[in-house]
């Protein structure tokens, strides 16, 4: 046994941890075997749909914001857990885009991005033996952090017969006795589902009655189409009482990489994250936030994005629909959520989404994200890069040739 071996933490699986290689967080296992099926083609260009970054800079007016900022002596200092102006700028923001009223900065405390935010929120809240009522699929961060500190999870399995919603309703009685979290995320990662007023109102009756606070992951939060208009769960009325919204600036502003991102919520509910945060980080850095602001302030700019992926959302459905895939158009957020071909015409069947994604990704160099919580689907984005119509429709035509030569078969 190596010397590292037996100090590895028992939540990680102790000296077991390097026998396991199923310890990767899912998206680096896709970065992973695509970057290794990329290399043995080195000449074909990969098309990336697995991607979950915008494909994008940020606009020129926030990065020439932040490199003029970034120059002041005063913005070199810890922001601990904010400034007042970036904390103002999301109150505003509130207000203008999702009509959430009464808010003031109070209730807000910024987070560097909405992953760490996640991370922390368990440990505000989880005891051993506490339950996290997780989505599936959903983004995982919560539901691992509330077991690394003695929590367990529950899965609320999205599946189509339930329009993506969990189903509140049939949780037995002695899961919601020792549940303390319900994580929601809409509109939804991967499946595009958007929230409902109906369904927020649903949810806040049911968090009150069961004595539960709902964790709101409003990552694509204005990524909204059509008559589909943003809305936040903090706008049902008694909702701030139980719940707590995470609102990030990477995807609607194309900001992944300067983590960035506000949590809202009862002045008791942030003063007990903002304890845990200022054990665990010192702010993001001054200049950031107030880049943040100004988006913020500026939140036309998501208009900016928002074309752009509706184009390519109806580009890329008439693709998938030609080549065989049943799906349809996506409320919210990048992604195109379809159910899996079954096979190869007189050849290969697929047990599941894992195994149609490696065959799509080796045999066609298209990389996907393989779902298989609640059916067998992929994930297609619209964040591939391309950086003008011509590009996508040269994009969309390699996308549907390569497809075609795989002559996979649908049901």
């Amino acid at each position: 046994m190596d010397f590292i071996d037996n100090k590895v933490s028992n939540r990680l699986g102790g000296p077991s941890f390097f026998e396991d290689n199923n310890k990767l967080y899912k998206f680096e296992k896709v970065k992973k075997l695509t970057k290794e099926v990329q290399s043995k083609f080195p000449n074909i260009k990969l098309i990336d749909m697995g991607v979950g970054e915008p494909d994008k800079m940020a606009h020129k007016s926030l990065v020439d914001i932040l490199s003029i900022e970034a120059g002041k002596p005063e913005n070199r200092f810890y922001s601990d857990n904010g400034i007042i102006e970036f904390q103002e700028a999301a109150c505003k923001y509130l207000e203008k885009v999702y009509n959430v009223k009464n808010i003031t900065t109070e209730n807000i405390v910024h987070g560097i991005g909405s992953k760490p935010v996640l991370a922390m929120l368990p440990l505000c809240f989880i005891n051993p033996g506490d339950i996290c009522l997780m989505p599936a699929p959903a983004y995982q961060v919560l539901g691992t952090y509330s077991k690394y500190i003695g929590g367990e999870t529950y899965n609320l399995p999205l599946c189509p017969e339930n329009n993506f919603y969990p189903d509140l309703d049939n949780i037995p009685n002695e899961i919601k006795k020792r549940a303390k979290l319900l994580y929601l995320n809409y509109p939804n990662n991967p499946t595009g589902q958007v929230a409902t007023k109906e369904f927020y109102e649903h949810a806040v009756k049911f968090a009150k009655d069961n004595d539960i606070l709902i964790i709101s992951d409003l990552a694509y939060g204005p990524l909204t189409y059509g008559d589909c208009k943003p809305l936040s769960i903090l706008s049902i009325e008694g909702s701030i009482d139980v719940c707590i919204e995470i609102h990030s600036l990477s995807k609607a502003f194309n900001m992944t990489g300067w983590r960035l991102a506000f949590v809202v919520g009862s002045k008791k509910a942030m003063k007990v994250y903002r304890t845990v945060k200022g054990h665990t980080d010192s702010g993001q850095f001054r200049a950031i936030q107030k880049s943040g602001a100004y988006a913020l302030n500026n939140f036309n700019l998501i208009e900016l994005n928002k074309d752009r992926y509706l184009r390519r959302f109806d580009l890329l459905i008439d693709v998938l629909r030609q080549v065989g895939f049943k799906v349809d158009k996506p409320k919210g957020g990048f992604y195109s959520y379809v159910p899996i071909p079954i096979g190869v015409k007189d050849g290969i069947r697929f047990k599941n989404a894992a195994e149609a994604s490696l065959y799509i990704l080796s045999n066609a160099l298209i990389s996907t994200v393989p779902w298989d919580d609640c059916g067998n689907f992929l994930r297609f984005s619209v964040t591939y890069d391309a950086n003008s119509l011509s590009d996508e429709l040269k994009v969309m035509d390699d996308l549907k040739n390569r497809l075609l030569s795989l002559n996979l078969e649908f049901e």
